[in-house]
């Protein structure tokens, strides 16, 4: 099987080959069908927690959800953070594998669930396969595509998590009136099978091959202290306070919408509900992907960081319009596109930015512990917006005070290096 030659011998004439695009398609639909695997369950989170509960009581439901979620974001920072320092020792093609296989696998179990504590475990599971997936796929696109491309790449890539969503969205749209939300999470089994495509086509870069023995001859707990010394502790710490506080704003809210639609559907959640969580999510998803195409142009244009100040100054103002202003399901759905635009899409930043701020022997452990280290404490989002329901008596109330999580990112932000036309560290 043969590899790509190291980066380091690119001339700005390099053509895009055969062996580029699938591995960009791999990256891509590893990360989709992770994105779909995640979403799946925030999805189906109402009549899930609903049914294993035995009650129709909104705010009851949305709390034991949140407190699934924060479980499953909690094990997929664990997860994402382990996960990232194997692929820095055995390959980020095999561990792109493993992680798939686990995601796959455990989403689907979680079907069988009969109590929504074993649902809790399930997905908790699942979560550790999900978190480590992005650190090795990311990395394997940022070693591989010529760095003339390699940040449009990049973007491509984590397109795919607005695919993702979108065909869970369609899957429980489709799927769940026919056999409930467990039929919806059985379906997420099928990613197991791009595992052995992965296994069979995608080499490991040469890049990490070059680096490998000396990667080997440390242990891993240096591999993973690597990123804390100087010259890259800094970085590290931008990467964590960035990744945390775009996702702490979005999940916060984000996991408590679909609870929010059905308790103002009211009489009509049992039979709207499904449907219309999924036109939501799929029009979310819709302006998402605006996003990511803007971020192709905008990155290399703008920069990494003006473009993430951007992003998540939109998604601060875009979370608290939503929440502190539209009262009604047309109104949701009419600002969905513009909510995903800035909440979903502003994730596109990470795909470029991350890679780039560490050297090739710790790339996927770096990167990996900024984007899970930001998914455990991001459990905190969901955790905090339950509890707050409780306090504020209002679904929506909570949501938007989440909101202001957004804020740490538009500052810090700026004590990060500016990494656009800065070929990738070795």
């Amino acid at each position: 099987m043969t590899t790509i030659p190291s980066e380091a011998v690119y001339t700005k004439a390099e053509p895009i080959s055969r062996q580029h695009w699938l591995i960009l398609i791999s990256a891509f639909m590893g990360w989709m069908f992770d994105s779909m695997d995640l979403n799946l369950f925030t999805l189906v989170l109402f009549p899930s927690v609903a049914e294993l509960l035995g009650t129709t009581n909104a705010p009851l439901i949305a709390q034991t959800g949140s407190l699934i979620m924060a479980i499953k974001l909690l094990c997929w920072g664990i997860g994402g953070v382990l996960f990232g320092v194997v692929a820095d020792r055995i390959g980020r093609s095999r561990t792109m594998v493993i992680t798939i296989i686990i995601y796959a696998t455990f989403t689907g179990l979680s079907g069988f669930a009969q109590t929504w504590w074993q649902l809790a475990i399930l997905q908790a599971i699942a979560g550790f396969g999900i978190g480590g997936e992005w650190a090795a796929g990311a990395a394997l696109i940022a070693e591989t595509w010529p760095e003339k491309q390699r940040a449009r790449a990049m973007q491509i890539m984590q397109m795919a998590f607005a695919f993702g969503f979108f065909v869970a969205a369609l899957d429980n749209l489709i799927l769940g009136p026919i056999g409930g939300w467990r039929l919806v999470l059985f379906v997420g089994a099928v990613p197991a099978v791009i595992a052995l495509a992965v296994r069979r086509y995608v080499p490991e870069p040469e890049r990490w091959l070059q680096v490998k023995e000396a990667t080997l001859a440390q242990s891993a707990t240096q591999t993973f202290t690597s990123i804390f010394k100087p010259g890259l502790l800094g970085r590290t710490i931008v990467g964590v306070v960035i990744s945390s506080s775009m996702m702490l704003g979005c999940w916060g809210g984000l996991t408590l919408l679909p609870s929010w639609i059905n308790q103002m559907l009211g009489p009509d959640a049992a039979t709207r509900g499904g449907a219309t969580v999924s036109y939501a999510f799929m029009l979310m998803m819709g302006g998402a992907i605006l996003g990511y195409l803007t971020l192709i142009w905008s990155t290399e244009a703008l920069g990494r960081r003006l473009s993430y100040f951007i992003f998540i100054l939109g998604s601060l103002i875009a979370s608290l319009y939503l929440f502190e202003t539209v009262r009604t399901i047309e109104g949701v759905l009419w600002f969905m596109p513009i909510y995903g635009y800035f909440v979903i899409g502003g994730f596109g930043t990470f795909a470029t930015y991350l890679p780039e701020l560490f050297p090739t022997r710790v790339r996927a452990t770096g990167q990996g512990f900024c984007w899970n280290f930001a998914r455990s404490i991001t459990a905190l989002g969901p955790l905090i917006a339950g509890s707050l329901i409780g306090t504020m008596g209002s679904i929506p109330s909570a949501a938007a005070v989440t909101c202001w999580l957004f804020v740490p990112g538009l500052i810090v932000i700026w004590f990060g290096p500016e990494t656009r036309g800065v070929p990738l560290q070795d």
